[in-house]
């Protein structure tokens, strides 16, 4: 599940020896990846096709990733903290927030995204017990952040919900992500708005 830019949320596969990367090779690459998940589907996201639509050898690919897996979960948390950038705090109340960046990802669940999340969840982590590599990578960091947005409301009056920040922050997204998989109901920016303020009780 996805939610949540800030520092330190990259992307990049674990440091290896060798040459240095090149920023711009290895955006073009993981870019290319994220473009053939969603325009052919996993299966059809190769090594050689990523190498082919990037104009990057398939050594050098090999050289920055450990495996194909890898270099698919990296394609989608680099398209995924692009499109799902952390609220500022200049962007309003933390529930105001916290409804923004929930209509957000209730929006991106619905085109490519939504997809191109399910299949890399499904074909990528579940095959390689890589979940918590995509945890550490990407959501323990956005996770954490809406978290303390939650606290700060809940210090400062504005949220008027009792109890962990934690749990609030995981009955609104595992909420949506759970009505988005089994396909429950449509989820429209109308429910996410909606669901933030029953689980966060904003005050006013």
């Amino acid at each position: 599940m996805v939610m949540a830019n800030g520092g330190g949320e990259g992307a990049e596969g674990a440091p290896r020896r060798g040459r240095p990367r090149s920023v711009e090779t290895s955006n073009a690459i993981l870019e290319s990846a994220y473009v053939l998940m969603a325009s052919t589907g996993l299966a059809a996201t190769t090594i050689d096709a990523v190498a082919r639509h990037s104009s990057v050898s398939k050594m050098t690919i090999y050289k920055w990733w450990p495996s194909r897996e890898a270099l698919l979960i990296d394609a989608f948390l680099q398209h995924a903290a692009q499109m799902l950038p952390l609220p500022p705090e200049s962007s309003g109340s933390p529930a105001a927030r916290a409804r923004r960046h929930a209509t957000a990802y209730a929006e991106a669940l619905q085109g490519e995204f939504g997809k191109v999340q399910l299949a890399v969840i499904s074909e990528c982590i579940s095959k390689t017990g890589s979940a918590e590599l995509f945890y550490a990578r990407y959501l323990q960091f956005r996770r954490d952040a809406l978290v303390e947005m939650i606290a700060a409301g809940q210090h400062d009056g504005s949220i008027l919900a009792e109890g962990p920040a934690e749990d609030l922050y995981d009955a609104i997204y595992g909420g949506l992500f759970y009505r988005y998989v089994f396909g429950i109901a449509p989820i429209t920016p109308g429910y996410a708005r909606n669901l933030v303020d029953l689980v966060l009780r904003p005050k006013g």
